[in-house]
């Protein structure tokens, strides 16, 4: 466990953050944060019994670019769902992406399939319905009609506006990417007509990919959503209004400024609690769960872990300006836990949580983070979703090792019902294994600088989650905590609310850590060449009065990284060796009075990429235990895993 470490930069932030962004009473803060150019007012109406939902948005669009629109271009998200067709369909088919469905797509009936149907359009009052058109600009697959256009009498000039009015209607469906419904659950997420961002190259209106996930400009966000009264409700933004109906509906009114996405849900079963995050330095936080009633014993963990990110993800970061989050924990069989919205996320729980696990809080960390990386930094995750989730993976580990440190492996048993906590397997923040596992199988894939829909959907997230962790903490390790708090400080204050692209980022870590680290990016983002440097030989052999030693170490990847060789000498002297990793193989010799015993490569773990730790050292006296301890314990814990399973048959 390490104590939060706030540089006189990162204090200044807080507290300037803390003076300009306290929310008014509305729950939005009281000056623009943003550019606010896709503003969108909404009303729609839930008919659970039919998974209906009718609605009608006003946007409120600007052209903030150089160039002027000739079209506007809008996400029909819901129609991925639409038939196996889709492009979502289609490259979720090669394999899995960790947004697949709750149920086979084979068993599903014809309505748990979705659609979003739009039934009029108009831009400053001309009915444009007729002329909308499905374009697919990334793969021309003339089934997907997941982007639709609308061409211009008129193209709308740098600095112009337009009032967009549509009317759509759209099916929800069983789960698909943790939106739709179950029984009475829905969580509605991705639900709207959304208008794409335009950029001075053009309109950046990706097709649904199953492994990227949203990129939008912020705006206001004024939305009326009408269900069945005595359903709680939940949606970014705080309520401003509700009203009974008299159809036994109620409508309520919820309300933000400076976000880019708004995603609700609502259920009959849902357990309302209430909390608050307050600290010295940041801004207080009004803390909203709805929870599941199975779950009622476990609201204060939720909001613990929710607090664990307010907390250090403000300290190291800067602060959360909204006073106001939504945790929801999801329905079982749901399938929609562990995602983010601005101002409210989904977690995700089961009814047997022991403590020291961290379940709820891990999900709940990560996703509440989000918040940071991804709502108040908005990149775009069709094309580099790791500058969210790769930094939010690394932070969530970050932020878990100060609070529950440590915390214990569980394996569960009866399809994941059962628990079985092994307390004598602590797991630190030190997590690295885990993600090394995932990255050291998929390394080679794809360059991390690839656009992410482009990834190969199998192996995405081991290189947007895990390869980006591993190199933020190499990096860590290297340049000192300190200087990576203050680049990630510096980064966050300069495109918070805004859209920032990777060599953004790359010009802060040069600025800030006062070097060009252009030779790392070449390296862990631009290529997907592995590391891997490891000790070829050892001897240390009498040579009359002293022993002569020779050590050589090699470089068996194609990337590089300087890292240190150090030689440990039977009376305990230690030399350590500084090698800038370039060439193929390095030699060094000893002439000493005592006899190597060992010799390592990155003995410190500083490159935590390297692809194989298992050729990074070399013995002449091996130690029993160490090796077949570890060994040992991974077979008793398969064996015992089996036992218990074949015990479930008996």
């Amino acid at each position: 466990m390490r104590p939060a470490l706030l540089t006189v930069l990162s204090l200044a932030l807080i507290r300037s953050a803390t003076a300009s962004a306290q929310p008014a009473v509305t729950g939005a803060p009281a000056t623009p944060l943003s550019a606010r150019n896709a503003s969108y007012t909404i009303a729609a109406r839930l008919d659970p019994a039919t998974r209906t939902i009718t609605g009608s948005e006003v946007i409120t669009w600007r052209n903030i670019t150089t160039k002027p629109a000739a079209d506007l271009q809008f996400h029909l998200y819901w129609n991925a769902w639409k038939n196996a067709r889709s492009t979502f369909m289609r490259e979720r088919a090669l394999g899995s992406t960790g947004l697949g469905p709750a149920v086979d797509d084979r068993q599903r009936r014809a309505d748990e399939w979705a659609r979003i149907d739009v039934t009029a359009i108009k831009v400053a009052g001309s009915d444009l319905t007729g002329l909308k058109r499905f374009i697919a600009p990334d793969d021309d697959n003339p089934d997907d009609e997941t982007v639709m256009a609308i061409p211009l009498a008129q193209a709308i000039a740098p600095g112009g506006a337009a009032t967009i009015d549509v009317s759509w209607t759209a099916h929800v469906p069983r789960t698909f990417a943790r939106t739709g419904a179950i029984g009475n659950f829905f969580f509605i997420a991705q639900w709207f007509p959304k208008i794409g961002v335009l950029q001075d190259e053009g309109w950046n209106c990706h097709q649904f990919h199953p492994g990227t996930e949203f990129f939008s400009d912020y705006g206001v966000y004024d939305v009326s959503l009408t269900v069945p009264s005595g359903w709680p409700l939940g949606a970014t933004g705080v309520q401003r209004d509700r009203v009974e109906n008299n159809d036994r509906t109620t409508t309520h009114r919820y309300y933000q400024e400076d976000v880019h996405d708004f995603a609700w849900t609502t259920s009959p079963d849902y357990l309302e609690r209430d909390a608050r995050f307050e600290h010295p330095v940041l801004p207080a936080v009004d803390m909203r769960l709805l929870l599941q009633p199975e779950h009622a014993g476990q609201a204060e963990r939720h909001f613990n872990a929710t607090r664990t990110t307010l907390k250090y993800y403000g300290e190291w970061y800067g602060a959360y300006p909204y006073g106001h989050i939504t945790i929801i924990d999801p329905a079982y069989q749901s399938g929609a836990g562990g995602m983010e919205y601005p101002t409210i996320f989904t977690a995700g729980t089961r009814w047997l949580a022991p403590p020291h696990v961290t379940t709820p809080e891990g999900v709940t960390v990560h996703e509440a983070g989000h918040q940071f990386w991804y709502g108040i930094v908005g990149n775009n995750e069709f094309e580099d979703a790791w500058m969210d989730e790769g930094f939010n993976t690394f932070s969530t580990a970050r932020a878990v090792a100060e609070v529950y440190d440590p915390n214990y492996l569980a394996l569960r048993y009866f399809g994941g019902f059962i628990p079985w906590v092994f307390r004598d397997i602590a797991l630190g923040r030190e997590t690295e294994g885990n993600r090394l596992a995932g990255y050291r199988r998929d390394a080679k894939s794809d360059a991390q600088s690839t656009p992410t829909y482009r990834y190969f959907p199998a192996t995405g997230g081991s290189i947007t989650y895990n390869k980006t962790a591993l190199w933020l903490n190499t990096m860590e390790r290297s340049l000192g905590w300190p200087t990576l708090q203050r680049i990630m400080a510096a980064h966050f204050e300069k495109w918070k609310f805004r859209h920032p692209k990777p060599n953004d980022y790359f010009e802060t870590v040069n600025a800030v850590a006062g070097r060009d680290l252009g030779w790392y990016f070449d390296q862990v983002y631009r290529s997907s060449n592995v590391f891997d440097y490891g000790v070829q030989d050892l001897k240390s052999a009498r040579d009359g009065e002293q022993y002569h030693t020779s050590v050589i170490v090699r470089c068996y990847g194609e990337a590089i990284f300087p890292v240190d060789v150090v030689v440990t000498f039977r009376d305990g002297e230690r030399m350590t060796e500084h090698w800038d990793g370039r060439d193929r193989w390095k030699l060094y010799t000893y002439d000493r009075s005592a006899q190597a015993l060992t010799a390592e490569v990155d003995p410190r773990r500083v490159l935590l990429l390297d692809v194989n730790y298992t050729n990074n050292s070399k013995t002449l006296e091996p130690k029993g235990g160490g090796a077949a301890t570890k060994w040992s314990m991974k077979w008793m814990v398969w064996l015992q895993d089996c036992l218990l399973s074949w015990a479930a048959l008996v």
